[in-house]
C-alpha cells in the first residue's frame, strides 16, 4: 500500500511553482555536486513502516533530498537528525548521504507535509493543502504510529490540520507550537521541536542536547503506547 502511494508522490506535478523550482535546482546544481544526477522530483517518506514514532519535517532540502531522493539525506539538517536518531538506537548509522548507503530506521518513520523543495523553504498555504492528502494517506498506512514529532511550526500545523480533518477533537484554544510542546489528540501524542535546519543548529537555538531530550520523550511515549 505505501509503495503504491510513494510512486504516486514521486509522479506528482500538481504545483506548477514547485515543479519549476525543483527542476531548475536539479538542472543548475550546486558546484560541489555538479557531476551528480539530481533527483529533482517529489520525495516520499522513509523509514520503518511499523514505527510508533513519525517525524514530520517541512520539505526536501534543495541540495539534500532534492538531490538524493531521500528525506533529510545529503545535507547538514540530515546529519543532525540522523546523528541524533543513531544516538538513541533508532538509526543504523549516524550519517545519511545517499539512498543506497545502507541506512535503516527502527521504530521511526520520517516524512514531511510538502514533498517538493519550495523557494526560500517557504511553501504557500495552497501548496501545503495540495500535498496534505499524501500526508494523510501515509499516516493511515502507518497504523502503529502513536507519536508525531513535528519539526517546526509548519510541521506542527500540518499535524494539527490532519488530525482535525480526521475528526479528532482538538483542544481549545488550538495548541501553539513551541520546542518540547506536547499534547495528546486522539490516538496520537504530538510533540514539537525546533526544526533541525542549519539556521537553528548553527546558531544554538537547537542544540544536540535539546533535540536528544525530545527524542527521549518520544521514545518513552512510544513505549508507553505498547502497554
Amino acid at each position: 500500500m505505501i509503495r503504491v502511494l510513494h510512486q504516486e508522490i514521486i509522479a506528482c506535478r500538481r504545483c506548477p511553482r514547485l515543479v519549476a523550482f525543483r527542476e531548475r535546482v536539479a538542472r543548475e546544481k550546486r558546484a560541489a555536486y555538479r557531476d551528480q544526477d539530481y533527483w529533482g522530483r517529489p520525495v516520499p517518506g522513509f523509514g520503518d513502516t511499523t514505527a510508533r514514532i513519525v517525524v514530520v519535517g517541512l520539505a526536501p532540502g534543495a541540495h539534500g533530498a532534492n538531490r538524493t531522493g531521500r528525506i533529510f539525506t545529503g545535507d547538514r539538517s540530515g546529519e543532525f537528525l540522523y546523528g541524533a536518531l543513531h544516538r538513541r538506537g533508532l538509526a543504523s548509522q549516524p550519517h545519511s548521504v545517499a539512498r543506497g548507503d545502507g541506512m535503516s530506521l527502527s521504530n521511526v518513520f520520517i516524512t514531511c507535509p510538502v514533498r517538493c523543495v519550495p523557494p526560500d523553504n517557504h511553501p504557500s498555504p495552497a501548496e501545503i493543502d495540495t500535498c496534505a492528502p499524501f500526508l494523510a494517506r501515509e499516516l493511515k498506512a502507518l497504523g502503529r504510529a502513536r507519536v508525531l514529532l513535528a519539526l517546526g511550526s509548519i510541521g506542527w500545523k500540518a499535524c494539527l490540520d490532519h488530525l482535525a480533518r480526521e475528526g479528532a477533537q482538538l483542544p481549545r484554544p488550538r495548541p501553539v507550537f513551541a520546542h518540547a510542546a506536547e499534547v495528546s489528540i486522539g490516538r496520537f501524542v504530538l510533540l514539537g521541536s525546533y526544526h533541525v535546519s542549519q539556521q537553528n543548529t548553527q546558531t544554538g537555538r537547537l542544540t544536540p542536547a535539546m533535540f536528544d531530550a525530545v527524542l527521549v520523550r518520544a521514545v518513552a511515549l512510544a513505549q508507553a503506547a505498547r502497554s
